[in-house]
């Protein structure tokens, strides 16, 4: 399959990834049929509301689990190894190929005579590739590779998505925080706030910025364990695909390494908004939700397209990656459109990385001028900086 044809399902897999619920990955080549499908913390007394996860019923074909404690791990628990050193081994472990699961829960509701929302669950393939690693700072790509088990059984894929990306500095006193309403503001920290921490900068699937937090790693021999301070986050495509009655997820996410893979916990709140970015007055919060995203280490699953996309699209993304950081660098504050003449920035940013192959190969100075005019297009710089900008000269 060539790499034009992978990127077509790409773009198709990213429309449909909230409503996927793949039903298989088990280790015994056995399907879960639908009355298995599990999620807790149920509403026993809820009989009038259909609260069974929402999703497809999209299969894919069985994986196979790492059972045994992972390379990383083992050099994780490394004996005589500074404490930051043990940080950035942690968050290097989190590389690799994984089966994912997510679970969304509401546990909890604010308003009168409220209604639980339905469970979200979804499944899939992805690995993680380690794109920058140095001292002080890890870059880690997800790039998603999936199989489906067609109406006659055959196998089809792979479909390919470059998904979400998260970076990690060390003792990093800029931090570009979600401010709601798609716009963004740099705060800066202390020395003395920061001594310690890793901040984890988390990307949308075309590099644009998701949300920043700061957090400490704590090392037991069972796990090794990072909490987010408090932030404010966009809606996933999970929730805006669905619903429009709140504006972010305010709340915290653990990340936690284990012998066999990763797990993120989410802690969030439903937080409305008034037009001036702050919490409504009369209605600020609707409800809590609980997240869980496991991420198991798998063995024996083709990853080869995603190498070959990661391979081809790479410096394409690198360009982004390097715009990015110079509208962090020149902007306290900016606002990001979710679109531009009816075109979202990711299918801007996906059709020209779906461009490049064999017979149109990466042209360096093409991409950079690409990426520069169309980040113009899209970041805003608010009206506050404007003007301050302004009374500068």
């Amino acid at each position: 399959m060539t790499l034009k044809n992978l990127v077509s399902r790409s773009l198709f897999l990213v429309s449909l990834l909230p409503f996927m619920v793949l039903a298989n990955g088990t280790d015994d080549n056995t399907e879960a049929p639908a009355a298995s499908r599990q999620y807790t913390f149920s509403w026993n007394f809820v009989d009038d509301s259909e609260l069974a996860p929402r999703g497809g019923t999209t299969k894919g074909p069985a994986v196979t689990l790492d059972t045994d404690p992972a390379e990383s791990w083992q050099r994780l628990h490394e004996a005589g190894i500074s404490k930051k050193e043990r940080d950035r081994r942690a968050i290097l472990a989190m590389a690799g190929g994984y089966r994912t699961s997510f679970d969304f829960l509401e546990t909890v509701g604010y308003t009168a005579g409220y209604q639980p929302s339905k469970p979200y669950q979804s499944w899939g393939t992805e690995y993680v590739y380690v794109v920058e690693d140095e001292p002080d700072f890890v870059s880690l790509q997800h790039i998603i590779v999936m199989y489906f088990i067609g109406q006659e059984g055959e196998v089809q894929g792979p479909a390919v998505v470059k998904h979400w990306r998260q970076d990690w500095q060390y003792e990093d006193q800029d931090l570009h925080v979600y401010a709601g309403h798609q716009r963004f503001r740099k705060v800066e920290l202390t020395a003395e706030e920061v001594a310690g921490t890793w901040s984890q900068s988390v990307y949308q699937v075309d590099d644009s910025p998701r949300y920043q937090a700061y957090g400490r790693w704590e090392h037991t021999p069972s796990f090794s364990s990072w909490l987010s301070s408090n932030t404010m986050r966009p809606l996933p495509r999970r929730e805006f695909s669905v619903r429009d009655d709140y504006h972010v997820l305010e709340g915290t996410n653990r990340h936690t390494i284990t012998p066999s893979g990763w797990v993120q916990e989410e802690n969030n709140l439903k937080l409305v908004l008034t037009e001036d970015g702050e919490p409504d007055p009369v209605q600020p919060y609707l409800a809590r939700e609980q997240g869980m995203a496991r991420y198991e280490r798998i063995i024996d699953h083709d990853f080869s397209a995603g190498d070959e996309y990661w391979a081809t699209t790479g410096p394409f993304w690198a360009d982004v990656r390097q715009q990015w950081n110079e509208v962090f660098d020149q902007h306290e504050s900016f606002h990001v459109p979710k679109k531009v003449d009816d075109q979202s920035l990711f299918m801007v940013m996906f059709q020209y990385a779906g461009g490049i192959g064999e017979d149109t190969p990466y042209n360096a100075k093409a991409s950079k001028t690409f990426v520069r005019e169309t980040l113009s297009k899209w970041v805003e710089q608010s009206e506050s900086a404007k003007a301050k900008q302004a009374a500068a000269y």
